[in-house]
């Protein structure tokens, strides 16, 4: 927790102030160009995009259960990075639409078409009768990585377990963001768009490279360390009827199979050590487990203590203090979105009456979030002390991303 809020306060000021109003109308004689507003894309595509996610999602799940083959799934990978990523440019993205579902429940203004509530609630619903299969196809930000992996190397389990809390961490935050009303902080950090739409801007540009090149030896470091709808994802694939299995028979314990998993997805037979160790894992899980109140306590005080700068990436809470704490920039001709504000209907009085609501309501949303972080720490460290006995190699169904290299290097195929 003060590391995210030292990362925070690090960040400059520029992070969170951008121009957000539309340019002002001057009175020089010069006349702004003709903006061309594209077509909204007609309701039987929309409802097209999502008959393919469905199908994507549909063979996917019969070739890694039924079929079991690598192979189709890799190619069937292919045909969905072309379609949803390049062809559609990265949208509609089930990733981001946890933000439109989020925002619609908090705002009775914003709906949220039929469309985006399939995207996001397909994959989920698959995953709990079939793992992630979502993740082995059909997701172009997962496709992307799982095509670029070269020569992967082992991450330690500690740091592996250490940076999966983080998908949770941005989930919260992108939660709070959303319900606010203030940014889709999800889709606005995209590391992949830019590549699917042949340019953005230049820091997302080499965010896509940089996660790329990471990828080559760190396999799927989008997904494994910061993709928050793949939090949401392990949790509900923790909890399917059938999932991809190693083998189709008995396992040999070869350990091929775990050594072919560049994810570190493969769970291997519990040791003796542990499994007699119950009395020892039993206290530290009770322990554990009564800190949890505590920690989600301390974590909604020291977030809810952030919200007055969490709230400043809201346009209307930036442009009040800033109006407040700097009022000579009311004459800088330079700053659009003070120039369109002074030129609007609203006083300064209802702006600072707005942001004070809004940042009342990023008080309460930062407790919230702040509660639920300090609960999956908790979680995550009782998960430490919970041991299911297994004598053979098996998929770890949350993190497995059902991709189906494990059942290619398997020699047992009968």
């Amino acid at each position: 927790m003060p590391l995210l809020l030292f990362v925070l306060t690090a960040l400059p000021a520029e992070t969170f102030s951008q121009q957000r109003f539309p340019a002002p109308e001057f009175e020089s004689g010069y006349e702004l160009p003709e903006v061309t507003t594209p077509e909204p894309r007609p309701l039987t595509l929309e409802y097209g995009d999502v008959i393919v996610l469905l199908g994507f999602l549909l063979i996917t799940s019969w070739l890694a259960i039924k079929k079991r083959s690598r192979q189709w799934i890799l190619w069937l990978s292919v045909g969905a990075l072309l379609y949803f990523g390049f062809w559609r440019e990265g949208c509609i993205c089930s990733v981001g639409s946890v933000q439109n579902m989020v925002l619609s429940l908090s705002d009775p203004a914003y709906a949220v078409s039929y469309t985006v509530i399939a995207f996001f609630m397909l994959p989920l619903i698959f995953s709990l009768s079939f793992g992630r299969v979502f993740c082995a196809s059909a997701c172009p930000l997962g496709v992307i990585q799982d095509l670029v992996i070269v020569r992967p190397v082992k991450v330690p389990v500690w740091v592996q377990k250490s940076l999966g809390m983080f998908p949770f961490v941005y989930l919260a935050l992108a939660l709070l963001y959303a319900a606010t009303g203030t940014d889709f902080i999800i889709c606005r950090y995209d590391p992949f768009v830019g590549i699917f739409r042949m340019g953005a801007e230049f820091h997302l540009i080499i965010l896509g490279i940089s996660f790329l090149l990471t990828g080559m030896f760190v396999a799927r470091p989008y997904c494994r360390f910061v993709c928050p709808y793949g939090a949401l994802l392990k949790v509900t694939s923790m909890f399917s009827k059938r999932h991809l299995s190693i083998t189709p028979n008995q396992c040999i314990q070869c350990k091929l199979c775990a050594d072919s998993c560049p994810f570190g997805a493969i769970d291997k037979p519990t040791p003796d050590k542990l499994v007699h160790d119950i009395k020892g894992r039993t206290g530290k899980f009770m322990l554990y487990a009564a800190l949890i109140p505590l920690l989600m306590l301390v974590g909604g005080f020291v977030l809810s203590s952030s919200h007055v700068f969490l709230s400043k990436a809201h346009p209307d809470v930036y442009l009040a203090h800033l109006l407040i704490n700097e009022p000579a920039v009311m004459e800088d001709p330079d700053n659009l979105d003070v120039q369109t504000f002074m030129g609007s209907d609203r006083t300064i009085d209802e702006l600072v009456e707005s942001a004070g609501t809004i940042q009342s309501g990023f008080y309460t949303g930062s407790w919230l979030t702040g509660a639920f972080i300090g609960l999956v720490a908790g979680l995550f460290l009782i998960s430490q002390y919970i041991v299911r006995r297994r004598t053979d190699y098996e998929p770890n169904r949350g993190d497995c991303y059902s991709c189906g290299r494990c059942m290619k290097y398997c020699p047992v195929q009968k």
